[in-house]
C-alpha cells in the first residue's frame, strides 16, 4: 500500500484490516482523545465532505467511545465512500479485538459484516456487464 507516512501515536494499539469493494484499510486504534489520521493527513483534510467526516465515527458512537481512541488508518483503492466503509469495518474489527464484549453490539448494527457487493465483470459481446448493444432489425 502506497502511502506509509503514518503519524505515530505512542503506546499500545489494536490493529485490524477492513475491506469494501476494492478499498482496503489498515486501522490502528490507540487509547487517546479522538484524533484521526488517514494516510498521514487529518481526516478533515482527507475527507472534505462533512457527512463523510461524521460517518467515520459511527462504530465508536454506537459503543459510546468516540473520544476515547485515536485512530490511524492507511487506505488504498476504491472510491471515497468505499474507503470510509473500509475504515468503519477496520475500526469495528479492532474494537472487537480491544474488548470482546463489543462484538454483539457491533454485529447487530452490521459493522462486522464485510459488504460483499463489488463491480461485476464485463462480458464479451456486451458493452458493460449486462448492457447489450442496440438491436437493429435491418
Amino acid at each position: 500500500m502506497a502511502n506509509e507516512n503514518i503519524v505515530d501515536f505512542k503506546g499500545k494499539y489494536f490493529c485490524a484490516v477492513g475491506r469494501r469493494k476494492e478499498a482496503v484499510a489498515r486501522v490502528r486504534i490507540y487509547s487517546g482523545k479522538g484524533q484521526v489520521i488517514i494516510n498521514g493527513k487529518d481526516y478533515k483534510e482527507y475527507f472534505t465532505n462533512p457527512l463523510d467526516q461524521d460517518s467515520i465515527f459511527v462504530p465508536l458512537e454506537t459503543l459510546g467511545l468516540k473520544d476515547k481512541f485515536d485512530i490511524s488508518a492507511i487506505v488504498a483503492g476504491g472510491g471515497k465512500r468505499a474507503q470510509i466503509d473500509a475504515i468503519n469495518h477496520g475500526i469495528s474489527r479492532a474494537l472487537v479485538i480491544y474488548d470482546e464484549s463489543n462484538k454483539t453490539t457491533l454485529r447487530k448494527s452490521g459493522f462486522l459484516t464485510r459488504d460483499p457487493r463489488a463491480k461485476e465483470r464485463k462480458k464479451y459481446g456486451l458493452k458493460r456487464a449486462r448492457k447489450a448493444p442496440q438491436f437493429s432489425k435491418r
